[in-house]
């Protein structure tokens, strides 16, 4: 419900591009830092307290949104801030969670079913949204969502306390080892590289399409519904993945994916009207799935694969959202540095040229050697030669 319409909010408040952007912006450069913490308390504590933390700093975020009103606009800076702090903390124990509970067999039919579910409610709250803010008129509904919106996450921290924390022997934080295995192995290093690409067009998508549709329907009620009508797309995408994704397919799934999406930017070249921009997001919706379910699943496989086995899942996860957030924080602040509004044709050029940017990630799945797991030199990188990294600096 408030995720659609927070930044349609600051639009409604300012009609300025730059303040969107800069509030993305400084939410998604403080993703890392957050991630960062976050893994450390996963690792020392449990990935549930990163992850009960992080629903209860999102309540407190819209808390202090209701508190502000308009003057979110006003603090737009801090409040990017808490957003991203608060969304790390949360993403860092749930992507934890979701490496735990699924093995390399399963995962490709994991997500796409943790896509629907997650999807599921999607779906329904950007309708519903919508239908508030458009039955109240002018600001007022907004402030209602966001109410909604802070009760359903203080509710959802006191029901986390219901799941159970996992017993862990290896407290050991190894963050410091990331470079190494960055430098030493071939194959966690192109999976590096394909989510860095990955966030330079995920970063527009998550800052233009809500702003886009407002602009050429100018209906809150019409934002909300066709949010949840491109969500479904997205369901049953994941739901297609769940059942008939198949490893060995991944990239062909991220060829056709990275096709749909520079179809999707090449109408826009036709200017924003309401047929281009439905289509230009129905397409990213449909096969986004295809995409990211599926060098999820590849990622996730990479680290089964590294040294120490899964106790490193939380290290590369923060890896994993660095380098995601550093291309979003790439894509938006060329934006900002070539447009200060819609009108300007730099944004369509600037979506093309992230959309041909997903191409090069079809060789990144699986990387050269078709996945087995070894780095570029045909050795196992950090792996061989080598003890476990007991006493060898990594500790330190």
């Amino acid at each position: 419900m408030s995720g659609v319409f927070l930044n349609l909010y600051l639009w409604r408040l300012t009609e300025d591009l730059v303040i969107n952007a800069l509030y993305s912006l400084i939410a998604f450069a403080v993703s890392p830092v957050g991630f960062a913490v976050g893994g450390k308390l996963v690792k020392t504590r449990d990935r549930l307290v990163a992850y009960r933390a992080g629903i209860a700093m999102t309540a407190l975020f819209y808390l202090l949104v209701i508190v502000a009103g308009t003057a979110v606009v006003k603090w737009y800076w801090l409040f990017g801030f808490m957003s991203g702090v608060a969304s790390s903390f949360y993403w860092v124990g749930y992507l934890t969670l979701m490496y735990d509970v699924s093995t390399e067999t399963n995962r490709i039919r994991f997500i796409g079913l943790n896509s629907i579910a997650f999807n599921a409610g999607g779906l329904a709250g950007p309708a519903l949204a919508g239908t508030i803010i458009g039955m109240s008129g002018g600001l007022s509904g907004y402030m209602t969502v966001f109410t909604l919106s802070f009760f359903m996450f203080l509710l959802a921290a006191l029901g986390s306390f219901r799941l159970k924390p996992a017993v862990s022997h290896h407290r050991a934080y190894y963050l410091k080892m990331m470079p190494l295995l960055y430098a030493k192995n071939g194959n966690f290093r192109r999976g590096l590289y394909g989510w860095l690409l990955i966030g330079l067009y995920q970063g527009l998508m998550l800052l233009l399409p809500n702003i886009l549709l407002y602009k050429v329907l100018e209906s809150e009620r019409l934002v909300g519904y066709l949010g949840a009508a491109f969500l479904g797309l997205t369901m049953l995408t994941s739901y297609g993945m769940s059942r008939f994704g198949r490893p060995e397919k991944a990239r062909m799934y991220v060829l056709i994916s990275s096709l749909a999406f520079g179809l999707g930017s090449l109408l826009l070249i036709g200017g924003y009207r309401v047929w281009i921009v439905l289509a230009f997001l129905a397409l990213y919706h449909a096969f986004v799935p295809l995409q990211h379910n599926t060098f999820s699943a590849h990622y996730y496989n990479l680290v089964g694969k590294l040294p120490l086995k899964g106790n490193l899942r939380v290290e590369t996860i923060v890896g994993r959202e660095t380098f995601l957030n550093l291309g979003r924080i790439a894509s938006i602040f060329v934006m900002l540095l070539l447009s200060e509004n819609l009108e300007s044709p730099w944004i369509v050029a600037i979506i093309l040229l992230t959309t041909l940017a997903q191409f090069p990630v079809i060789w990144l799945v699986g990387g050269a050697d078709g996945g087995k797991g070894k780095a570029a030199d045909g050795t196992d990188g950090v792996r061989r030669g080598k003890p476990r990294h007991a006493g060898g600096g990594v500790r330190g």
